[in-house]
């Protein structure tokens, strides 16, 4: 058998189930917290398995025998992709494991927004800005409900064409509201580093803007400049600049209606997808079938939702998205956070996500709501929950 030396972060899920068995291999297993992941402690290993905390570049690899590297994240602007591929190192990211994950939150906000009356579902136009796995998804979703969408992603409408595309411009002067689900980068004809600034937010004619995607993407000083401009802007913010220590003014804006610490995707079935992709990733490298079974790493779901008679079928499903995932939890966490000493804040903030508390897919929760009428299943099953009808 082959010996393969592995080095994995601590907080990955189920990283020793996942990875100290591979077919044909011998594992050696090293198991980190991210900050004792360094260069020295890669002295001895083939392959690194990490997460968005940890910087993998020359300063990490060089003069080390790594050849392969793979995050247990969607997102990997945590690599030096130019490095690695003059390395010859192969990478691979968990992109589009978490997609549902990220979904259910956008939609738990949307509803959210809709019962505090800021905005009105479906008349609405959404503006998504990346129509990537996780954009496009909410594409097709919020067109199911009814809403009007924009999709703005030059790089497809390049490849695909302009027909049902639209330029940012045309976003920031029709939506109601922006989402953005874009990965940032700083170079380039789409560099998406500060890609809503002063100028961009100046324009905006609608009055709502969502970034569940990276916090850079937008100019938080910029952003809170436009809160203060008009008590009628709103925002709701998952990804912040400066993580872990996000501007603590922003956080606490009275117009920031949810502020949650990057925790979009983590429901367990989404981190162990995280986990499974970047498993799977590995073994094609090897050239091996995948022998983990992600489902024995997943407890039970718990009991379904049950969801009291209401004769508001928006208000119906707002109360079951709230019951699958209570998104005020994690606002009021986040609150906390940013009243804490500035010396505090970053270590809280981290601790929250790598400790986060069990959230699941709607898909294996289910809601069960009491009398309910055709259009409430009907939300309900727009929405992708599982709707466990009452027996006779």
């Amino acid at each position: 058998m082959k010996r393969l030396r592995i080095v994995a972060d601590a907080h990955i899920h189920a990283v020793r189930e996942a990875f100290s068995h591979i077919p044909d291999h011998q594992i050696e297993l090293r198991v980190l917290e991210h900050q004792d992941i360094t260069r020295q402690a890669l002295r001895h290993a083939d392959v690194l398995i990490t997460r968005s905390s940890t910087q993998v570049n020359a300063r990490l690899l060089d003069d080390t025998p790594v050849r392969f590297v793979a995050t247990a994240t969607i997102g990997d602007d945590h690599f030096d992709k130019s490095y690695l591929q003059r390395r010859g190192i192969h990478h691979a990211n968990a992109a589009g494991s978490s997609t549902g994950s990220v979904v259910e939150y956008m939609l738990t906000v949307l509803l959210e927004l809709h019962m505090r009356g800021v905005l009105h579902l479906p008349a609405a136009t959404i503006g998504i800005i990346g129509a990537g796995r996780i954009g496009g998804a909410l594409a097709r979703v919020c067109r199911r409900l009814g809403l009007q969408v924009l999709l703005n992603d030059p790089p497809r409408a390049r490849r695909e064409g302009a027909s049902g595309f639209e330029t940012l411009s045309e976003l920031l002067a029709r939506a109601d509201l922006l989402s953005l689900h874009t990965p940032l980068t700083h170079h380039g004809l789409d560099a998406t580093h500060h890609l809503l600034g002063e100028a961009q937010l100046a324009t905006f004619k609608g009055d709502i803007i969502i970034n569940a995607a990276r916090g850079a993407c937008i100019d938080n000083q910029a952003l809170l400049g436009w809160l203060n401009a008009d008590r009628r802007h709103f925002a709701v913010l998952d990804c912040w600049e400066h993580e872990p220590a996000p501007n603590p003014r922003l956080v606490q804006h009275p117009q920031m209606l949810l502020a949650t610490p990057h925790i979009a995707g983590h429901s367990l079935d989404g981190k162990a997808a995280n986990t499974w992709y970047a498993y799977c990733a590995l073994c094609r490298w090897l050239g091996v079938s995948p022998s983990w079974n992600m489902a024995t790493s997943l407890p039970e779901p718990p009991a379904p939702a049950t969801i009291a008679r209401s004769g508001d079928p928006w208000h119906a499903v707002h109360q079951a998205a709230v019951a699958l995932y209570p998104i005020q939890r994690d606002h009021d966490r986040m609150q906390t956070i940013a009243r804490l000493p500035e010396s505090e804040r970053g270590q809280a903030f981290t601790r929250y996500r790598r400790h986060y508390p069990v959230r699941r897919a709607w898909h294996r929760q289910g809601v069960r709501f009491l009398e309910p009428d055709a259009r409430t299943v009907q939300l309900a099953t727009m929405l992708g929950m599982r709707v466990i009808e009452e027996t006779p």
